[in-house]
């Protein structure tokens, strides 16, 4: 196999005849160097296509301006608006980013944040796995470099985390329902181990007990991990009641997405007879028919503020406070809640 040629700054230094030193300081645009001699560097850097080993000038400068994301599930469509608020937002203020997936495994977790600490990242973003019980290592992080949780986090860590009002935009979609004059509404939720799952959950019993209406047990259904074919399931188990709901609030899109198709198996009528209100605004949200109601979950900005706040705790040479930033959400009513006025 033929040996790679690199391009190093002393193969540069030696062809254009000036020392390592000054050609690193042309390449940065140190004010000792004149514009003559910049230019000249940078001409023959282009020439050759110099790329700079950024672990090297990390080691040398004890900060690499690489910034490490570990997130659960980077199929989800939630997660790629996240990604392109962080990628957006770090490229602006000069940061490279190095992205892995955990696949909701809490031990693939440990193992990426120990090689977030090898490859010498400034910071890391991380959003938890569903699952997550053992913080040892995230708290070891802490300690060494800034860490920020975001969308899944833990009251366990103390850091600043970036989050949505999960139970306030939960309350705004069940109260939804209630306005259009839906009394039994069922919930398909995540298991009691999902922390996101749970928030959400919080908000529907608010706003049940908010206008008086009776918890029910028997229309309150949990999945280990929900989607399309876990909303249909979950909604076959609701029609099968005596007492079928007349809404249906699914904490994912994916499961109100499943939860309408089996409704329209079943020739029920959405929303007159049972209304569906889901979260996230995926773009499945339109496509599916009706169309499904939904809390917008602006990933953009989650990303933004997340990468925004890190840089922060990068910068700071001071001791950091720690807070937790909840993000606003909008309720997207569609055709599967719409109750227009009858006209007079």
């Amino acid at each position: 196999m033929r040996k790679k040629n690199i391009i190093t700054l002393k193969k540069m230094a030696f062809e254009l005849g000036l020392s390592i030193s000054t050609v690193s300081r042309a390449l940065n645009n140190h004010i000792d160097i004149s514009d003559e001699t910049r230019e000249r560097v940078k001409a023959y850097a282009n020439k050759v296509k110099y790329a700079p080993n950024l672990f090297a000038k990390g080691f040398r400068s004890q900060k690499s301006n690489i910034i490490g994301v570990i997130i659960p599930d980077i199929e989800h469509q939630f997660t790629s608006t996240l990604l392109r608020g962080i990628l957006s937002t770090a490229e602006l203020s000069g940061y490279k980013v190095i992205i892995c997936e955990s696949f909701n495994n809490e031990r693939k977790q440990a193992e990426l944040l120990e090689t977030m600490s090898q490859f010498g990242v400034d910071g890391v973003l991380l959003s938890l796995t569903k699952k997550t019980q053992n913080v040892e290592e995230i708290l070891e992080m802490t300690q060494h470099i800034p860490l920020i949780l975001f969308d899944r986090i833990s009251n366990k860590v103390p850091c600043t985390q970036i989050i949505i009002d999960d139970e306030d935009a939960a309350f705004k979609a069940v109260e939804h329902l209630i306005t259009i004059g839906k009394k039994r509404i069922a919930i398909l939720k995540e298991t009691d181990s999902s922390n996101v799952s749970e928030r959400r959950f919080q908000g529907y019993l608010r706003a049940l007990k908010t206008y008086n209406l009776e918890v029910d047990e028997s229309i309150i259904l949990s999945s280990e991990d929900l989607s399309i074919e876990e909303g249909e399931r979950l909604t076959t188990v609701l029609l099968s009641l005596q007492n079928k709901p007349d809404g249906i609030f699914t904490i994912i899109d994916e499961a109100g997405i499943g939860a309408i198709m089996q409704l329209k198996k079943n020739k029920v009528k959405i929303p007159k007879e049972i209304a569906v209100v889901g979260f996230s605004n995926s773009r499945f949200s339109t496509i599916i028919k009706p169309s499904l109601s939904s809390i917008d979950q602006p990933g953009n900005r989650i990303g933004e503020v997340a990468v925004k706040y890190l840089i922060e705790e990068i910068n700071t040479e001071n001791e950091v406070s720690h807070k937790t930033i909840e993000i606003k959400t909008n309720l997207i009513i569609r055709k599967s809640s719409f109750n227009p006025l009858k006209s007079k």
